[in-house]
C-alpha cells in the first residue's frame, strides 16, 4: 500500500516484524514523503523506537496546539500577526519585545508565554487540585502526579520519570556529563536551566520579583522559597526534633546535625563539611582568595555575606530583632543563637556522653574534655 505526502494514518492493531507482533494503539502519523508500507521487514526494537518517537512528537503537537488555541481565545491578531501565518518561522528576527524586560522573541506566542512570568497569569487549571500553570505542557506533566504515571525508566537504577527529558537529565548523574558551560567563568552544568540561572550572577539579572516586598531573584525556585518567609509555610518537619523548614534542602542539611554526616570533603586537607557552601568557603582558605573588599576600610572577605555583615559595623545597622524581647542583631546567626535562650533549644549533641549545647563552639570545647 503506497502512502502519499500529507496523508494521516491511524493505526489500531498489530505490526508484524520478523514473526514477532506488537500491539499498537491509535496513533496519528503525518506522512512526510511518499513511502511503501512493509516494503522491508523491520526489527521489533526498531518498530518500538519509531512508535515511541511518534508518540513524543504527537504529545508536543498537542501541547503546541493547546497553546495556540488559548492565545487565539484571548488575543486579537491582524493579518500581519496571524499566529499560524507569518509568525511561526525558523531563524526569524526577534521582533517581539517584552515590555517588562529586555528579552525579545521571534514568535509572538513565545513572548506572550514569557510575559506570564511578569504578570503571574496562570490560565491552565488542574481539575484535580487548586494548582494553576502558565504553560499547558506544565499542566499536562502535573497531571501525572495525580495518575502516578512515570513511563520513562532509568536503565541504570530504579528511578522513573514523567518525561523523557527528565530521564535524559537524570542519566547525566550516572555518566557525569555536564554539557553546558559558562562562557564567563568556565563553570559547567548538567542542565541548561542551571546554566541560565548561573549566568545571571554575571549579568546581575533578577527577573523574578516578589509581590510582597522589593526583593528580586535570579531563579524561580529562589522566589518560591522566599515567598514562604511571607506566608510562614514550613511543610518539611524533622522526625528527630520536630523542627520545621520551608525547603526540603533545609531539612536535609538540618538532619546532618543529628546524624553527624559530612559528605563534602576538602581535596586539600582532611576536613569534611555538612554543606557544600561551607566547603566552597573553606577552600578559599587554602587559596587565600578574598574577593569581597570593604569600601570603608581595608578588610576583605571570602564570601559576600561576610562583607554584608561587616558593613553593618560601619553603618550600625541591626536588622534582625528578637520576637520575644527587644534585642537586635547585625547577623541572622546572632539572632538564632540568642533565641535559643528563650526556647531552651540545644541542637548540638555530644556523641560521647549525650550532653547537649546551644552553640557548636561550646560542643567543640566540650569534646576536648573527652580526649
Amino acid at each position: 500500500m503506497a502512502l502519499n505526502e500529507g496523508d494521516i494514518v491511524n493505526f489500531r492493531g498489530k505490526i508484524d516484524a520478523n514473526d514477532e507482533t506488537m500491539q499498537v494503539q491509535g496513533i496519528g502519523i503525518v506522512v512526510k514523503e511518499e513511502i511503501e508500507v512493509n516494503e522491508e521487514p523491520m526489527q521489533i526494537q526498531d518498530v518500538e523506537k519509531k512508535v515511541k518517537q511518534d508518540i513524543e512528537v504527537h504529545e508536543k503537537l498537542v501541547s503546541f496546539t493547546e497553546e495556540i488555541d488559548h492565545v487565539k481565545r484571548n488575543q486579537t491578531f491582524t493579518e500581519h500577526d496571524d499566529i499560524l501565518g507569518n509568525e511561526i518561522k525558523h531563524n526569524e528576527e526577534k521582533q517581539y519585545k517584552c515590555n517588562h524586560c529586555d528579552k525579545a522573541f521571534s514568535q509572538k506566542m513565545n513572548m506572550i508565554t514569557h510575559q506570564r512570568i511578569h504578570t503571574g497569569e496562570k490560565p491552565y487549571n488542574c481539575s484535580q487540585c487548586d494548582r494553576t500553570f502558565s504553560v499547558y505542557s506544565h499542566l499536562r506533566n502535573h497531571m501525572m502526579i495525580h495518575t502516578g504515571e512515570k513511563p520513562y525508566s532509568c536503565s541504570q537504577c530504579d528511578k522513573a520519570f514523567k518525561q523523557n527529558k527528565e530521564l535524559q537529565i537524570h542519566l547525566r548523574t550516572h555518566t557525569g556529563e555536564k554539557p553546558y558551560q559558562c562562557n564567563q567563568c568556565g563553570k559547567v552544568f548538567s542542565q541548561n536551566g542551571a546554566l541560565t540561572i548561573h549566568l545571571r550572577i554575571h549579568t546581575g539579572e533578577k527577573p523574578y520579583q516578589c509581590s510582597h516586598c522589593e526583593k528580586a531573584f535570579a531563579g524561580g525556585g529562589e522566589l518560591k522559597r522566599h515567598m514562604k518567609t511571607h506566608t510562614g509555610e514550613k511543610p518539611y518537619q524533622c522526625n528527630q526534633c520536630d523542627k520545621t523548614f520551608s525547603s526540603r534542602s533545609g531539612l536535609i542539611q538540618h538532619r546532618r546535625k543529628h546524624t553527624g554526616e559530612k559528605p563534602y570533603q576538602c581535596n586539600q586537607c582532611d576536613k569534611t563539611f555538612s554543606q557544600s557552601s561551607v566547603l566552597v568557603k573553606h577552600l578559599k582558605q587554602h587559596t587565600g582568595e578574598k574577593p569581597y573588599q570593604c569600601t570603608h576600610c581595608e578588610k576583605a572577605f571570602i564570601v559576600s555575606s561576610e562583607l554584608k555583615g561587616h558593613l553593618r559595623t560601619h553603618t550600625g545597622e541591626n536588622p534582625y530583632q528578637c520576637s520575644q524581647c527587644d534585642k537586635t542583631f547585625s547577623y541572622n546567626s546572632g539572632l538564632i543563637q540568642h533565641q535559643r535562650k528563650h526556647t531552651g533549644e540545644k541542637p548540638y549533641l555530644c556523641s560521647v556522653c549525650g550532653r547537649a549545647f546551644a552553640r557548636s563552639s561550646h560542643l567543640i570545647t566540650h569534646l576536648g574534655t573527652h580526649t
